[in-house]
């Protein structure tokens, strides 16, 4: 009898299942809109111009080797990233306040924050803080915090069903209601998976409570200058609320903007106090880093590193990400302007209203499950798809089954 007969199979990751059933489908006119990766008009993975350029300039630099990375990471590739994140007159850099860890894409990044936070965070080895997400999110958040060992993680109103837009007063009801010093992971833009940010206005609101209550912000950046195509304006929430003095993390993830899916590139920015308090941050973030990874790798890094710190190859990168967002933008138009021209029923303006990869669409489970097995358009249950997975030739077919969807499918 094996020594594992008495463990469980797992269930399958629901967008992971989702893929693979869309390749087991043999009809012509399928559609994957579950993946969260981009695709060109032509339905195929992109390889921004600017990383092959990149890659034949790291194959030709005869200076580098395969030699260990310090245990942080590639020290140019975390100053840039958190640069990129804080932008270039950041008086929290110039403090020396700012630091990074080089981690295994965007899920590392706040994986070594939460375990930093589970450790260090309001107490020696507290795992009873609360760790709000919000509602929804990407499942990811819930089961990073929840493996780091925190036992409270709550929910705090993010989605307005009805409306298909915020729940601002719902927010700002769970953090005034929140404990003080609790934690809040909060999407810097792009939210995955509604496509619903808070505006400028909004996102003050929401900080004048967390700094007045003591609340801890975890941002995810894992879209910056893919949602709008400008790098400062997705920024803007991070930087505004390390303008108000807050301490924070930051999980950077290079997957998206760069299209560096299997490199794992991500960083954690970290903003302290002072540097005192970063250095011992770090210190112990290294100690953690050294028994999950012990080194990262250094290929992705140094694509990102060389990119981010050559201002020529920096605006061809800007050029590369903004030809995506705009895509994205195009499709979003699109779409909602063939969904009206059919007279499908409800309201479609929120397909325009959000913003980056993802769309809250509003179908119901039903209606999601009648474009699966009839139409053979795949999307996940909550009715989120991919607006990269649709392209300029299968746009009228999907609008088409989403209105199939909404006046049969219910």
């Amino acid at each position: 009898m094996s020594v594992f007969s008495d463990v469980p199979l797992a269930p399958p990751v629901a967008v992971f299942k989702l893929s693979a059933d869309f390749r087991e489908d043999s009809h012509p006119q399928k559609v994957n809109l579950g993946v969260g990766a981009y695709r060109t008009d032509d339905c195929q993975p992109w390889v921004l111009p600017v990383v092959k350029k990149v890659e034949r300039l790291i194959v030709e630099d005869a200076g580098l080797n395969h030699e260990y990375l310090p245990i942080l990471g590639l020290p140019e590739f975390r100053s840039a990233s958190s640069r990129v994140a804080l932008g270039d007159g950041s008086a929290a850099i110039k403090d020396g306040r700012v630091g990074g860890v080089q981690a295994l894409g965007g899920t590392g990044a706040l994986r070594i924050g939460a375990e930093f936070l589970r450790r260090w965070y309001n107490g020696v080895n507290n795992t009873a803080t609360p760790v709000y997400v919000s509602a929804p999110t990407w499942e990811n958040h819930n089961s990073v915090f929840a493996d780091a060992g925190f036992k409270d993680i709550r929910p705090y109103r993010y989605w307005d069903a009805a409306e298909r837009g915020l729940d601002l007063a719902g927010l700002l009801e769970d953090l005034e209601n929140a404990p003080e010093r609790s934690i809040f992971v909060l999407h810097a833009c792009a939210h995955n998976p509604t496509g619903t940010d808070p505006t400028r206005d909004q996102w003050k609101q929401i900080a004048e409570i967390m700094k007045r209550r003591s609340l801890f912000a975890f941002f995810d950046s894992a879209y910056q200058g893919f949602a709008s195509g400008d790098l400062d304006k997705d920024a803007w929430a991070i930087r505004y609320f390390v303008s108000e003095g807050f301490e924070l993390f930051i999980a950077q993830s290079f997957s998206k903007n760069f299209g560096l899916y299997n490199e794992r590139v991500g960083n954690l920015t970290v903003v302290a106090r002072d540097n005192e308090n970063l250095s011992r941050t770090l210190s112990q973030m290294e100690k953690i880093v050294r028994t999950t990874w012990s080194n990262p790798p250094s290929q992705g890094a140094r694509i990102v590193s060389k990119t981010l710190n050559c201002p020529e190859l920096f605006a061809e990168w800007k050029g590369n990400v903004k030809t995506m967002a705009d895509r994205i933008l195009l499709m979003r138009d699109q779409l909602k302007a063939k969904l009206q021209a059919l007279g499908t029923p409800g309201t479609w303006e929120h397909i325009t209203q959000q913003i980056g990869m993802f769309s809250f669409t509003g179908l119901n489970p039903k209606q999601v499950q009648y474009m699966i097995a009839e139409k053979h358009v795949y999307l996940m249950a909550s009715g989120r798809i991919n607006m990269c997975g649709l392209t300029t030739s299968n746009i009228d077919y999907i609008a088409q089954s989403i209105h199939d969807a909404v006046t049969k499918g219910q």
